[in-house]
């Protein structure tokens, strides 16, 4: 039986690098992207291949189309085939009011969180689809619960983002239905990553608990588990689905 080969996004740290880590353990290959901690990412390699799996980590800016083609090629040519793909890379940009936030990080934004993964989605198909002579797989995108919740306060622009995610994720499931690839989301909600830092807040997801009805942050291996279900075998009927990982917001 040929080896799955996942491509993860964004995979240095944080939910990515957890992802990367299960999948290996599930019995995927992963491809391991990043756009600047070599180092990160080389530790979620050799996470993968303390699992007995293969890996190979490589620099991309999900917002430039032309990395994306040099990302997937390098997979293929080192792991093989790709059958899966796990749209995880994001940013958010600094916390703060719709008229605080600049164009310029709207506009990263955009870039990252809706053309790159629409960028890397339109790879994977090509790689996928048995219209295109490919043997199947999944997709999962990394949406957020601001997708649904706005982020009014702090990051309306990224909750907007995160929306068009969830919409990519269902027109795409649809179109895909008949060609052996299914498309899904997880919805992660006030999870345990560095991406809070990166916004200027730290402590941001053990502040106000009351706002989470479970009275707790999200660990990532938690999302990383719902991933490696809607890329396994389990979830061979669920496609277009949004599963929310966010302790009851």
């Amino acid at each position: 039986m040929a080896r799955r080969v996942t491509v993860v996004t964004g995979g240095s740290r944080g939910i990515g690098a957890s992802v990367a880590r299960r999948l290996a353990a599930d019995g995927h290959d992963v491809g391991v992207g990043y756009v600047r901690d070599r180092e990160a990412a080389e530790r979620t390699v050799a996470g993968v291949r303390a699992s007995g799996a293969r890996a190979v980590a490589v620099r991309v800016d999900t917002s430039d189309e032309t990395q994306v083609d040099a990302f997937f090629d390098t997979v293929t040519r080192e792991l093989g085939p790709v059958t899966g793909l796990v749209n995880n890379a994001g940013v958010t940009g600094p916390l703060g009011r719709l008229t605080e936030t600049s164009t310029a990080d709207m506009r990263r934004v955009i870039d990252v969180n809706v053309l790159g993964a629409l960028y890397c989605a339109r790879r994977a198909v090509l790689a996928m689809s048995r219209r295109h002579g490919g043997r199947g797989g999944a997709v999962v995108n990394v949406s957020s619960a601001a997708a649904t919740l706005g982020g009014p306060g702090e990051y309306v622009h990224y909750a907007a983002s995160k929306a068009a995610l969830d919409a990519l994720t269902v027109g795409l499931s649809k179109e895909l239905a008949e060609e052996g690839v299914r498309v899904n989301a997880v919805q992660p909600g006030m999870i345990t990553t560095d991406i809070h830092a990166a916004m200027g807040d730290p402590g941001r997801p053990w502040r106000h608990p009351e706002r989470v009805p479970m009275r707790r942050p999200g660990e990532p291996e938690e999302v990383a588990g719902a991933v490696a279900w809607l890329l396994s075998s389990e979830a061979s009927y669920t496609t277009g689905a949004v599963l929310r990982v966010a302790g009851g917001l």
